[in-house]
């Protein structure tokens, strides 16, 4: 059986075939996990993207928050130093505690 229709042969041409197709299996992986990395790595950018722009914008907002807040502070106060002054108080007193909270202070 040296002419090439054996068994032998057979074999020899179904693991070519196997080769070829192993081959072209390889190629299309290598170009899908090329796809899929590009993919990837676009939404990862697009995310990064996404988050810097919402810690900027929440850093703006804290800078809002933390002027409203000093706003707010120096409003109240005024409001009270003129609540003091409308019931009489000093306003040197140590913002309003007494001389005798300090002394049991002292104390302690």
């Amino acid at each position: 059986m040296t002419d090439g229709s054996g068994p032998a042969s057979a074999i020899e041409a179904a693991i070519q075939r196997l080769d070829q197709a192993v081959a072209q299996l390889d190629l299309r992986l290598g170009a899908l996990a090329a796809k899929a990395e590009g993919g990837a790595g676009e939404l990862f950018n697009e995310d990064r993207a996404r988050l810097a722009a919402d810690l900027d914008a929440a850093r703006g907002r804290e800078r809002e928050l933390e002027a409203a807040g000093l706003q707010a502070s120096v409003a109240l106060g005024r409001a009270i130093a003129d609540i003091r002054a409308a019931l009489g108080e000093d306003t040197d007193d140590n913002d309003g505690v007494d001389a005798s909270a300090h002394a049991h202070g002292a104390e302690a």
